[in-house]
């Protein structure tokens, strides 16, 4: 597989601008890496979970243009008008300092325990769905054929992320439990939103 590099990157940020932002996934991931509970598990999971779905995103929406053309455009502007709105739910997020989170402690749960709350946290959740498939479906479309390396720069996102996230809790802790880092990452969310809604409108 021949990997176009600028391509890749644009999947990479892509998926990580839409996977940055706090959720209840996030946050359980988050809640385990400072209490140092069942990280390899939950990482994987994680992971994995977005893998599929990002790989179901990228080359079910191919499959689907073949069969419905009108499918890219119903995609595009969909995607524009939800990232837009998402743009504005964190650039108000940021104005107001809502997205502080802070980790409290738990006592320690098992493995299997782990596991089953991060699936329930990836796989009944509606939000995933249209991160993952509908939008990076969306976009990886308008880098046709070469989608491959959109969907393998936005899994190697998901994996980077979800590690740094879980692993680098204990460092991150002091710094996210300030209210000015929230409003300064919320910011740059709203930023990378707005300018993929941008790209999506206008083509490449």
């Amino acid at each position: 597989m021949n990997l176009d590099l600028s391509i890749l990157s644009v999947g990479f940020f892509t998926g990580l601008s839409l996977i940055v932002a706090i959720g209840a996934q996030n946050a359980f991931i988050l809640r385990q890496g400072l209490l140092k509970q069942n990280l390899f598990i939950v990482v994987t999971i994680c992971a994995l979970s977005d893998a599929l779905l990002i790989l179901a995103g990228v080359y079910g929406s191919a499959r689907i243009i073949h069969i419905f053309p009108a499918f890219t455009d119903i995609m595009r502007w969909g995607g524009a008008a939800f990232l837009l709105v998402y743009g504005i739910k964190s650039a108000v997020s940021a104005y107001k300092g809502e997205g502080q989170l802070k980790a409290q402690s738990d006592h320690s749960s098992s493995a299997v325990a782990a596991a089953l709350t991060c699936l329930a946290l990836t796989w009944l959740n509606p939000h995933v769905y249209l991160d993952t498939v509908v939008l990076i479906g969306a976009i990886s479309a308008e880098f046709a054929p070469n989608q491959s390396s959109f969907a393998f720069g936005a899994v190697s996102a998901s994996l980077i992320f979800f590690s740094a996230l879980g692993y680098g809790a204990r460092y991150l802790a002091p710094l996210f439990a300030k209210k000015r880092a929230w409003q300064i990452l919320d910011a740059l969310i709203a930023l990378v939103m707005w300018s993929i809604a941008i790209s999506l409108i206008v083509g490449k």
